[in-house]
């Protein structure tokens, strides 16, 4: 059902049994998928592509031009994928000539007054607690589990399967696999528990835990450490995502427990 207090562009394309309810306004340059459901007082700006069965509450703001003074009208968007939950006052804002692009995937719940920056790149299955902030160009991979009131820096990397604590401040890298907490933020544990629930073997998680010990508590650098995991654990997918992940992390990793 749509609202007939609702504003929709001409333009807008609206999959099958869409609702939207009154007081929201839907702008040009907008698609919305089969089945999802806009609550009333959304506010949706070109450039927004939203997937099937998403569910949008009121308040939020979808594809609002970047907070970023070098944005100069580029065309860019915001894509949102399936099965999205967007609850209250969320803010998800389109790209810039970075990536052209925001994006947050599919089967994730962004929770209220979350707000989602330019250029930043939201895997699948990523569960995001209220009032947190992600800064610009971040990349945020697959189930990763970010608790309320927490800021991420731009530019930072959080890898799958991690889950960072309730009010944390993120300026280093978040590796694969891992709980973070404290201030400044650290190491506290592989994340066995997420693990386990997404049907990661005991046997697994024993591997990841080995990697994790000698990268923090048994070596007093992040070279030795990986320098003993490439040396004494056997080669598993595991043991490449996290050696891959911190050769390739621009900003630096989290350290181990202080």
């Amino acid at each position: 059902m749509i609202s007939p207090l609702a504003q929709i562009h001409p333009k807008a394309k609206l999959g099958t049994n869409v609702h939207v309810g009154p007081f929201t306004i839907i702008h040009e340059d907008v698609e919305i998928g089969d089945g999802t459901h806009i609550e009333s007082n959304v506010t949706i700006y070109q450039g927004a592509r939203i997937g099937k069965n998403c569910t949008v509450y009121p308040g939020a703001v979808i594809s609002a031009i970047p907070q970023d003074l070098k944005f100069k009208g580029e065309y860019t968007t915001t894509e949102v994928g399936d099965n999205t939950v967007i609850r209250e006052c969320v803010t998800i804002h389109r790209g810039t000539t970075d990536k052209m692009k925001t994006v947050v995937g599919s089967n994730c719940l962004l929770m209220c007054y979350v707000h989602i920056a330019h250029d930043c790149i939201v895997g699948n299955n990523v569960i995001i607690a209220n009032y947190s902030g992600i800064a610009g160009h971040c990349v945020i991979e697959d189930w990763v589990v970010i608790e309320g009131m927490c800021g991420l820096q731009q530019f930072i990397h959080v890898g799958e399967h991690s889950f960072i604590a309730g009010m944390s401040q993120v300026r280093k890298d978040v590796p694969p696999f891992v709980r973070v907490a404290r201030e400044p933020l650290t190491f506290a544990g592989v994340n066995a528990i997420g693990l386990r629930r997404r049907g990661t073997s005991d046997e697994t998680v024993k591997i990841i835990e080995d990697i994790y010990r000698n990268l923090f508590i048994l070596n007093n650098s992040i070279p030795s450490g990986v320098a003993v995991i490439e040396k004494e654990i056997p080669d598993c997918e595991e043991k490449r995502k996290v050696l891959d992940f911190i050769k390739k992390s621009e900003r630096g990793i989290i350290k181990g427990p202080i």
